[in-house]
């Protein structure tokens, strides 16, 4: 094998050929940093019956074969990853097909800390620009690669040979040859060719680019309407038993079952697991396993750390953290001589804003499909994951086998938003079937995951600022208490706002209740509070919100275009606003991305908060599929909506109090914004977040057209009529 610093590894014929004659092209290393994914057989170890090396193959028909790194949960990665390596392949994108990868993170993972080969992990919205240098470089690879077959097949120097899609063309020679004719005649020569390094210099300019940037249909769609895409809960496998799982309502019990013996006489119960968290029935269909599940009766200690936590008494609590200076914290940013600038500053501010716990609410709820082999020694899985090789591992350490004895089937997703992340609910699915010698299907209902969810964080966020005589910032405190841990303080520090005088900390209280990465993370509930902040400042001030924040950005001159795009979207400060309408201002970034925007909101009798309009304007560096992305972005800020205007969880006696949708509401079409506006700002940097930028402009920007709206401030999501009611007559 050639060394992993030889940046021109030789492949002979036999190298570079996998099964049925197709050639699979593998990634070259270099100055880059990308890993050299080498000979055939390298994954036989764990994948015996798989044959591929790299990330395409390419067959004697045309075909090209793409290996699919990421989870495919309705955001359309599974696409724009085949499109970033068909540009630079140069790749006929109707001869493209798109199969998942195999679960090996050295080969598929993350470009992390600058190299390929971190965790198949598809959160953050990190996919497109975790892969994207390096599938661009393993394009131009193969595309290369190939001009070397033609030049070697025809007798002439590569230097006069270049690609239309799907084709080598030799203008000089008036000769054209297909890559399928090309796989086909690497299988009848011995022809050496060099793997090369391809510099980026020499990669495709963003102004000869026929795919990326281009509306090219996502391949996901069409079996998702004809109902042939396979998720975990459409696996059936032969003799397939059925799992539910009974799980503790304050997280940390443990249980103690009175009643198994009865349990097990039921009809059709063929197992019953304990766990450390509940008791998991296993049964010859679902309804067995429901009725059975519903008919245990356990006792639940009473020594856990969430025991009698009360999430609307934890507020006062939280509050009085955020004003402990004393308190143990951990700083998310300082520069300055913040205590100074406050203590000289003309005018000071110091407010409270306030978010609840927040359920995920995916689309499917969770499901896996685990079959264990008699001995023990091996399993197989079938699971919609975020987390592939997360999830192999999660299974493989529950069983006591190793990673490769795991074989893996990724399935489509059907929502994720980092609830899909945890792997939890793959490993109960993979003990259920160690105990018995069929593969079982283990499904939560809609109230497993509610109860047993894991949380967008509830805290308290204590603002403070000071003002000198001219209305300038000159000092900023921001201090988040509450639950969470490490989720809390993501977004806390604004980079594009020139706050010289700052001290920005995270003050967390571990209470034992289930917290996660949920969509954004915190950055939801952290723009919401500086946003709505600044609104306030300015609103006191006189000031127009729209200049306050361009004063702010004076120094960020990407930040201030997006921020003037939106403004000249909605007409700002000239445009005819409806009667009882008003319009509110906000702006965020995420993962590299920037965003503005606008919401024209209304109250209606019932003081409900109606969301009439929306505009977003948007900087995401190059932007692979644009109608996607406003997809996205739309998908963010309907998200976003539902999520300040009407979701809560609350905890009593550290139990959920929420069950389902009748007391979780999510927002419905008819509260759906009639119109939202979105603008892409062309930019020639690498592609940068999309999935999770929208969704933290909604709260400020709501909150701000209330103000504007009654002069009334709203400091507390979510904004429900009965609050807005109490605020308002208040």
């Amino acid at each position: 094998m050639p060394s992993e610093q030889n940046n021109k590894p030789k492949l002979s014929r036999r190298q570079f050929l996998t099964a049925a004659g197709g050639v699979t092209f593998a990634v070259a290393a270099g100055a880059m940093g990308f890993k050299y994914f080498a000979e055939p057989g390298k994954n036989k170890k764990t994948l015996p019956d798989q044959e591929i090396t790299a990330w395409v193959k390419l067959n004697p028909n045309g075909e090209i074969i793409f290996y699919n790194p990421a989870a495919e949960m309705g955001q359309g990665s599974m696409t724009a990853l085949a499109v970033i390596f068909a540009e630079e392949m140069d790749a006929d994108w109707d001869m493209v097909r798109i199969e998942s990868a195999p679960v090996e993170p050295d080969t598929y993972g993350l470009q992390w800390s600058g190299a390929l080969g971190g965790p198949m992990l598809t959160v953050g919205s990190r996919t497109i620009r975790g892969y994207f240098q390096a599938l661009r470089h393993a394009g131009a690879q193969a595309r290369n690669a190939l001009l070397q077959l033609a030049a070697a097949h025809w007798g002439v120097d590569i230097g006069q040979l270049s690609t239309e899609p799907g084709t080598v063309v030799d203008a000089k020679g008036k000769q054209r040859i297909s890559y399928g004719d090309l796989a086909a005649l690497m299988t009848d020569t011995e022809t050496s060719i060099e793997l090369r390094e391809i510099p980026e210099s020499a990669w495709k300019k963003p102004e000869e680019f026929r795919l990326i940037g281009t509306d090219v249909p996502r391949r996901d769609i069409p079996a998702k309407v004809d109902g042939t895409a396979q998720f975990a809960m459409d696996v059936h496998l032969p003799g397939m038993l059925y799992g539910s799982v009974l799980r503790t309502p304050v997280h940390g019990a443990k249980p103690t079952l009175k009643n198994e013996t009865d349990i097990r006489k039921m009809d059709g119960v063929l197992e019953v697991v304990m766990l450390d968290h509940g008791v998991g029935i296993v049964a010859d269909n679902y309804e067995k396993a429901l009725k059975a599940k519903r008919a245990l009766q356990v006792d639940w200690s009473q020594d856990a750390q969430a025991q009698g936590y009360d999430s609307e008494a934890a507020f006062a609590k939280y509050q009085q953290l955020a004003r402990q200076t004393t308190a143990d914290s951990r700083k998310v940013s300082e520069s300055g001589n913040y205590s100074g600038a406050m203590r000289g500053a003309q005018k000071t501010y110091d407010l409270e804003y306030r978010n609840d716990f927040l359920y995920h609410a995916q689309m499917e709820p969770l499901n896996a499909v685990v079959s264990v082999t008699s001995d023990k020694k091996s399993a197989e899985v079938w699971v919609g994951t975020q987390g592939m090789d997360g999830s192999r591992k999660a299974v493989a350490d529950a069983l006591g086998i190793e990673f490769e004895q795991v074989k893996f089937h990724p399935c489509y997703l059907g929502g994720g938003f980092g609830r899909r992340s945890m792997s939890g609910y793959v490993e109960e699915a993979a003990l259920l079937a160690a105990k018995v010698d069929q593969p079982v299907k283990l499904i939560w209902t809609r109230e497993d995951d509610v109860r047993y969810g894991a949380f967008r964080p509830i805290s308290v966020q204590r603002m403070q600022a000071g003002v000198d005589e001219t209305g300038e910032l000159v000092a900023w405190g921001h201090y988040i208490a509450g639950t969470g841990g490490g989720l809390l303080g993501s977004a806390g520090k604004c980079d594009y706002y020139s706050l010289p005088n700052h001290r920005i900390e995270v003050r967390n209280i571990d209470e034992g209740v289930r917290t996660k990465h949920w969509r954004s993370v915190s950055h939801g509930a952290n723009k919401f509070a500086i946003e709505t902040f600044l609104d306030e400042i300015a609103h006191d001030l006189g000031r127009d919100p729209l200049n306050f924040r361009l004063r702010l950005m004076r120094e960020h001159p990407r930040e201030m275009k997006v921020l003037k795009e939106v403004a000249q979207m909605t007409d700002w400060g000239n445009a005819a606003i409806p009667e009882g309408r008003a319009r509110g201002l906000s702006v965020t970034d995420h993962g590299g991305s920037f965003a503005a925007g606008v919401a024209e909101i209304s109250v209606d009798e019932q003081y409900k908060i109606r969301v009439h309009r929306f505009w977003t304007a948007v900087d995401a560096g190059i932007v692979v599929q644009p109608a996607n992305t406003k997809a996205q972005i739309e998908g963010g800020i309907v998200m976003g909506i539902s999520s300040v205007l009407q979701e809560s969880i609350t905890f009593k006696d550290g139990a959920v109090q929420q069950s389902n949708f009748h007391d979780y509401p999510l927002l419905r079409m008819a509260d759906v914004p009639e119109d939202i506006e979105i603008s892409l700002i062309a930019s020639e940097g690498a592609p940068s977040s999309i999935g999770e930028l929208s969704l933290p402009l909604v709260g400020g920007a709501i909150a701000n057209a209330f103000l504007s709206l009654t002069g009334t401030p709203l400091r507390h999501i979510p904004f429900r009529p009965e609050k807005v009611k109490a605020i308002l007559n208040a």
